[in-house]
């Protein structure tokens, strides 16, 4: 009786396991209705990277995003953005979004050192081994998100507008513009979360629909100091 129970009740949260929704579900069991909170496959995604609210939040999210997942530093989108704001030209911000020095000056405000650099992925696992913001172009769109680790063949994203992705080194390439801006103070606490095995989270390699925030601001940026031990 037990196991039929069990059966009715992933039935029932697998007709629902399709939707775009999450919440509670009443499934009837013996003795009464059972109450199962259930979560689709598009929240999950979103579980350790934070949810843009407005098409040209991308950076705010993703500086979110990292404090909150990689530095134990919890701040909301909401407030990234006000701060940041403050500090940036806002009219600028309105017409091409953030840029990683609006993303410097207010993480520098909360006591952290942050650069941006040119690397190639190998390098970036290799010698900086510390969660990053990078600006991806995709069908036109400039757009930053959170690199959460790299593999020695797959980079695992944690994007503010579609949530976790696994890319290919070569997929990764295709869109990335070769610019990190990394957290260069607290090494400790970043490298802790920072993920080099490639044990990634399924729902990641879930297909996901098309879709992206507006665009951001890139910039030029140096070559990271090959000189400098991290």
């Amino acid at each position: 009786m037990t196991r039929k129970v069990l059966v009715a009740v992933c039935a029932s949260a697998g007709l629902l396991w399709s939707t775009a929704f999450a919440g509670s579900v009443m499934v009837p069991g013996i003795g009464g209705d059972i109450r199962l909170t259930v979560s689709s496959f598009e929240s999950r995604r979103f579980d350790s990277v934070l949810r843009q609210q407005y098409d040209f939040s991308c950076g705010s999210a993703a500086v979110a995003s990292l404090l909150s997942f990689h530095y134990d530093d919890q701040v909301s989108e909401h407030d990234v953005f006000i701060e940041m704001l403050a500090l940036a030209d806002e009219e600028k911000v309105r017409r091409q979004g953030f840029s990683m020095l609006d993303m410097k000056r207010y993480l520098a405000s909360r006591g952290y050192q942050a650069d941006g650099f040119r690397l190639p992925l190998a390098g970036l696992r290799e010698k900086v081994r510390l969660p990053m913001i990078v600006l991806l172009n995709i069908e036109g769109f400039r757009h930053f998100v959170l690199i959460k680790g790299i593999s020695e063949d797959e980079v695992l994203i944690g994007d503010p507008a579609r949530g976790l992705k696994i890319y290919s080194y070569s997929q990764f390439s295709e869109y990335w513009d070769g610019t990190a801006f990394v957290i260069r103070s607290h090494l400790d606490r970043g490298r802790d979360h920072f993920l080099a095995d490639g044990r990634w989270p399924q729902v990641a390699r879930a297909p996901l629909a098309k879709g992206l925030g507006g665009p951001s601001l890139g910039h030029t940026l140096p070559y990271w100091p090959s000189t400098r031990e991290w």
